[in-house]
């Protein structure tokens, strides 16, 4: 059986820069390490003036040239070896921040994505990806669309907090999901923010929580209860890495609100700015919504609310990190071996739903 590995990355590198005009060269990112009080470092690329998480490539690690996109043979190899068909490639960095000024983010999101243009297309179509968009310009961000739509990218990356100081749910972006649904490119929300400020890196463990997971429940709950996607009914949703067990808990709290509703009038116009959303049972499905898991989650609760036809699941290849599952279709067919899930829910978490999601 095919499958489709729905998160993975890159490591950004010197290459990804090399993209830049001429006039932008000012804006490439630098790279420095902070020693912390308890004498670990953190290495860091400095971008527009304010440090953002790099990885520190390991001594002898063969991922490192397959992270940063420098041996296109190894890493489909590496499917080869995964039994995997195909991958969808997030970015890393531009995962943990925005950037301020205008000019360098359209400089470097653009070097960004003919960067990935560019390495990927040697690849047969295997490995597809998601494109970086600058938000602070939409007819800009709408051009930058419509270049990767044509050079093999498959959705586009999306924070759940404020980008360019707007919310995903505010009308301000509905231009862009305009084209992006005509384009059939789906808005992806991956762990990450926007935000632009300085975030120390030696105190992130205090709010990475905060700022890096709890944006993309922000965003599935402010589309749905401001209805955005019955205004593009083409146009698919997905929301990657922050686990799925959070699902039943933002549903319920949606649920709740619309219950006191009908006897406190105003409630639930007061609390999620509207009063007529509805949350029925198969509300990802008709919302195109579409929600990435891990293997070891509770996945027979959380299917009692997603449903079989909007769970996906990836490796987060190239990430030695807690997301790390590798191995994620062994384990998910174990699980349906002991009678936990179905194979037809494998099925569709590995193959069927995200061919779907990203228009393979």
């Amino acid at each position: 059986m095919p499958i489709i590995d729905a998160d993975t990355h890159v490591t950004e590198c010197d290459a990804t820069f090399s993209y830049l005009d001429a006039t932008e060269l000012r804006f490439r990112p630098s790279k420095g390490e902070l020693t912390m009080a308890n004498g670990n470092s953190r290495t860091y690329w400095l971008v527009d003036g304010l440090p953002r998480g790099r990885r520190r490539p390991s001594e002898g690690d063969p991922w490192n040239v397959m992270g940063e996109l420098l041996d296109i043979p190894a890493r489909l190899k590496a499917m080869d070896d995964m039994g995997v068909q195909t991958q969808i490639i997030y970015p890393t960095m531009f995962s943990s921040g925005g950037i301020e000024s205008a000019e360098a983010e359209l400089a470097l999101t653009r070097s960004y994505n003919r960067w990935l243009a560019d390495r990927t297309s040697s690849s047969g179509g295997r490995l597809r990806w998601i494109m970086l968009p600058s938000f602070h310009s939409i007819d800009k961000a709408i051009a930058e669309l419509r270049f990767a739509k044509e050079h093999g990218a498959c959705g586009v990356l999306k924070k759940g907090d404020a980008e360019a100081g707007v919310w995903p749910a505010e009308p301000y972006f509905y231009p862009f999901y305009e084209e992006a649904e005509k384009l059939d490119l789906p808005i992806c929300f991956h762990v990450g923010t926007g935000f632009s400020g300085s975030m120390p890196l030696d105190r992130m463990s205090y709010f990475s929580f905060y700022r890096f997971h709890l944006p993309e429940l922000n965003a599935f709950q402010t589309l749905l209860t401001a209805q955005v996607p019955k205004q593009f009914p083409k146009l698919r949703w997905a929301f990657v890495e922050a686990s799925a067990s959070w699902l039943p808990y933002v549903l319920y709290e949606m649920r709740r609100i619309l219950s006191k509703a009908a006897t406190r009038p105003g409630v639930a116009a007061s609390v999620a700015g509207s009063s007529d959303f509805e949350v029925p049972d198969d509300v990802l499905a008709q919302n195109s919504f579409y929600v990435s898991c891990f293997v070891d989650e509770d996945l027979p609760t959380i299917l009692k609310s997603s449903g079989e036809d909007s769970l996906i699941v990836g490796s987060d290849f190239v990430h030695h990190d807690f997301a790390e599952e590798l191995d994620f279709m062994g384990i998910l067919q174990a699980r349906a071996a002991r009678g936990e899930i179905s194979d037809t829910a494998v099925r569709k978490m590995t193959y069927d739903n995200p061919k779907r999601l990203y228009g393979l």
